[in-house]
C-alpha cells in the first residue's frame, strides 16, 4: 500500500475503541481517521472521514453493527467492513456477510493477528476460514431460498455452474482454491503461477460473477456445490 489505509472505528465501549486504536495505529499501513460510538454516528462520520475500512462491533445499542453495515455498504459500496465480535456464532456472521461485510475479527485475537488480517482485507486477499465457510453454508441451507427461474435451472447442482458463468478452467481452479481458504501466495505456489497472475485471474472471476470480494466468492462456491463439505 502506497498510502496508509484509512480506518474508522465503531464500538459503543470507549475501552474497546482504545484497544482497537492502539492495535491499528501501531501499524504504519493504517491510519485511524475517526471513531464512533454507534451505528448512527458512524454513518454521520462517513463523509467527513472518508474511511476505506470500517471496524465495527456487532452489538451496539440503537443502530447495531449489522444494520449499520447494511446502511454503509448501500451508500458507500467500495468501503470494506470488518465486524468485531466476541463470538464466532455462525448465524451472526452469516448476517454480517449478507449485509456486505468482508469478514470478522474476534476481540480476543492477538494484535499481530489483527494487523495481518486487516492488511489482507485491505489488499483483497483475506481468505474465509473453511470451517466458518461450512458453518455459514449450513446456516444458509437452513433458510428458505427464493425460487430459481426455470430458464436458469437449479443453480448449484454441480460444478458446471461456474462454466456456464463463463469461467475458464484456470479461473474455476482458482475459484476453488479461494473457497478452500487459500491466500493468493498459496494459490500461486500450488498452481505454479505468479501472485500477480493469480490477482488478475481473481479480478476477472469477480467481474464475471458480479461479485465484490473473496467472501462472496467463497459463499458462491459453497452454495453451488463447487466445493465438497
Amino acid at each position: 500500500m502506497n498510502q496508509p489505509f484509512r480506518v474508522l472505528l465503531v464500538d459503543d465501549h470507549p475501552h474497546a475503541r482504545q484497544g482497537m486504536r492502539e492495535i491499528v495505529a501501531s501499524d504504519r499501513d493504517f491510519v485511524v481517521v475517526g471513531e464512533a460510538a454507534s451505528g448512527e454516528e458512524a454513518l454521520e462520520l462517513m463523509d467527513e472521514t472518508t474511511p476505506e475500512l470500517v471496524l465495527m462491533d456487532i452489538s451496539m445499542p440503537g443502530m447495531g453493527g449489522l444494520e449499520a453495515a447494511k446502511a454503509i455498504k448501500g451508500a458507500y459500496p467500495d468501503v470494506k467492513i470488518v465486524m468485531v465480535t466476541v463470538s464466532d456464532e455462525p448465524a451472526h456472521l452469516f448476517e454480517a456477510l449478507k449485509k456486505g461485510a468482508q469478514g470478522y475479527l474476534l476481540k480476543n485475537l492477538e494484535p499481530s493477528s489483527w494487523r495481518e488480517y486487516l492488511r489482507a482485507v485491505a489488499l483483497d486477499e483475506a481468505p474465509l476460514n473453511p470451517d466458518l465457510a461450512m458453518s455459514i453454508l449450513r446456516e444458509f441451507a437452513a433458510r428458505p431460498q427464493p425460487p430459481v427461474s426455470p430458464a436458469r435451472g437449479r443453480a448449484g447442482a454441480d460444478g458446471e455452474t461456474a462454466m456456464r458463468e463463463g469461467l475458464t478452467p484456470r479461473e474455476k481452479e482458482i475459484l476453488l482454491e479461494v473457497a478452500r481458504g487459500r491466500t493468493n501466495r498459496e494459490i500461486a505456489a500450488g498452481l505454479g503461477l505468479s501472485e500477480n497472475t493469480v490477482k488478475n485471474h481473481l479480478k476477472n472471476i469477480l467481474q464475471k460473477l458480479h461479485l465484490d470480494n473473496r467472501v462472496q466468492l467463497t459463499r458462491y462456491a459453497y452454495e453451488r456445490g463447487l466445493v465438497d463439505g
